[in-house]
């Protein structure tokens, strides 16, 4: 993270304010423009087209494949509980026959329902509007059938031993309203996902290989099961101890998007877009003769840092993943709510976070992709660190700037401020952490593929600075609502930067309400 500009790195004076000002999902598509070499780019045709309300939206039915519905069997729940945190099994042991079933739930199935909460279910990570984009597909060399969390059932024809895990993002589970940004969130969650995923599989001694899209995506999502292919991003694929051989697969024209949803259209092209070029980049910025190209396949290694210490609030993995979550409010408020430190935090609050910030994704693409992030936090009210802005870099804070009421600045920058519907609590949080590229410098580094890495990279961090959160009793909560130009100066980013992500760390207060264990 945070690695210093290189020489091919141009700044120059950028101005993208977009057609909504400040708003900094519309200013998205702008940004990818400017990546590519645009140093004016206009805003995009279907930027003003009306779209139905968010809150309209009605997420399409999954696709279930015809074939029996097979139930994962129970007692994952008791296995975490059984497992110490943050202790990971020595690798290299014999896996139980049912591991991998009880990884997939650990990943993927329900925690809890909050009757109160706008947005239900909630699983171990976190995702837009709870709409869980990402599917997770299981082969077994014949036949595919999908994981449907909620039914904790695997669905399909196959029979035989589960030999890979197939993931990929339907854009249409997004609102419509999010136009463009549809595909942003769908790499973000990918990203969020494979650590996830890494981290089970960890838990029950499964070692895996990762390899990236390739350019057969499409006729691999028809082998999935997804006729209209156009819905979904390519696939990641995780091999199962061993990477499978090379599939030749017919190569078929892919159906273009309904003509009704230009931006879907564009999100399909970045997505597809990503493979041009790849061979051409290294992924270290140059031609070596050892580096492993962008869709190699490579080893799932570990999601966990070494040397945590021990969690009074999470004993056990079982307890972190059922308190991770994005901040409660009351009585169905939307929003997030954190209460005021009137004690400094525990300095380990913060070098916690920093250890799970410093894993690096698992494929060299994307970790290559993840030292081209710059990591800022704003930090206050934790024992040992000056409040502030702060750079991270080698898993440490290095003050850049002293300055009490930065946070208060960036919930004045926040897309949305407390209202009577609405909490907001940044002011108080004592932690927000910001990821930030420079998109020219990507497009230079790693071609068209830079883009969809660097936000695969940020989801993966995310998650874990959530798991960090929960491990000492705070919430965290991954937003997109900051308006970018504000936010910037606050934070001391240069002109050519953009944020991809960003999360708020904060101290959750007690709502009152219901809570129901969904756990197996």
């Amino acid at each position: 993270m945070t690695a210093p500009a290189e020489p091919w790195t141009r700044r120059a004076p950028v101005d993208l304010p977009g057609p909504e000002g400040d708003n900094s999902i519309a200013r998205e598509p702008l940004w990818y423009a400017y990546g590519t070499g645009d140093d004016a780019p206009e805003p995009p045709p279907w930027t003003w087209a009306a779209t139905p309300p968010p809150d309209s939206h009605v997420p399409p039915p999954p696709p279930r494949p015809a074939g029996p519905a097979t139930p994962l069997p129970p007692g994952t729940t008791d296995r975490l509980s059984a497992l110490p945190y943050p202790r990971v099994p020595a690798p290299g042991g014999p896996a139980s026959p049912d591991a991998l079933a009880h990884a997939l739930t650990t990943t993927f199935a329900p925690l809890r329902r909050e009757p109160e909460n706008p947005y239900n279910e909630h699983r171990p990570y976190a995702s837009p509007r709870c709409l869980f984009p990402v599917h997770a597909f299981v082969g077994d060399g014949a036949a595919w059938r999908l994981l449907e969390p909620t039914r904790h059932t695997l669905t399909g024809p196959g029979t035989g031993t589960p030999t890979r895990i197939a993931l990929t993002g339907r854009y249409t589970a997004i609102p419509l309203a999010y136009q463009w940004f549809r595909g942003s969130l769908v790499a973000i969650e990918t990203g969020m996902v494979l650590r996830a995923l890494s981290l089970g599989l960890e838990l029950f001694g499964i070692p895996a290989t990762l390899t990236p899209p390739t350019a057969d995506g499409p006729e691999l999502l028809r082998e999935l099961g997804a006729e209209q292919t156009w819905e979904w991003s390519l696939p990641w694929l995780i091999d199962l101890d061993q990477p499978h051989p090379a599939v030749r697969r017919p190569t078929e024209p892919e159906p273009p998007a309904p003509e009704g949803d230009p931006s879907l259209r564009h999100v399909i092209d970045v997505n597809r877009g990503s493979l041009r070029g790849a061979g051409q980049h290294s992924i270290c910025g140059y031609r070596s003769a050892g580096a492993t190209s962008h869709n190699a396949p490579a080893p799932v290694t570990t999601a966990v840092p070494p040397a945590l210490p021990p969690s009074q609030r999470t004993p056990t993995w079982s307890e972190l993943l059922w308190h991770r979550h994005s901040g409660r409010m009351p009585r169905a408020l939307h929003g997030m709510d954190s209460a005021t430190c009137l004690t400094p935090l525990p300095t380990r609050t913060l070098t916690t976070a920093l250890a799970w910030l410093g894993v690096p994704p698992p494929h060299p693409t994307l970790a290559a992709a993840f030292d081209a992030v710059t990591v800022t936090a704003v930090v206050q009210h934790i024992d040992g660190h000056t409040p502030g802005i702060h750079r991270v870099h080698d898993g440490t804070a290095h003050l850049l700037r002293q300055d009490p009421t930065a946070a208060a600045g960036l919930e004045a920058s926040y897309g949305y401020g407390l209202t009577p519907v609405n909490g907001c609590g940044i002011a108080n949080a004592p932690v927000t952490v910001f990821f930030s590229v420079r998109p020219r410098e990507l497009f230079a580094r790693f071609g068209p593929a830079g883009w969809s890495a660097a936000q695969h990279a940020c989801g993966w961090a995310v998650h874990g600075l959530c798991l960090a959160a929960a491990a000492e009793g705070l919430f965290a909560r991954p937003v997109r609502a900051f308006k970018e130009i504000q936010t910037k100066e606050v934070i001391g980013l240069d002109e050519d930067e953009t944020i991809v992500l960003s999360a708020v760390v904060g101290v959750p207060r007690e709502t009152g309400g219901a809570v129901l264990d969904l756990r197996t």
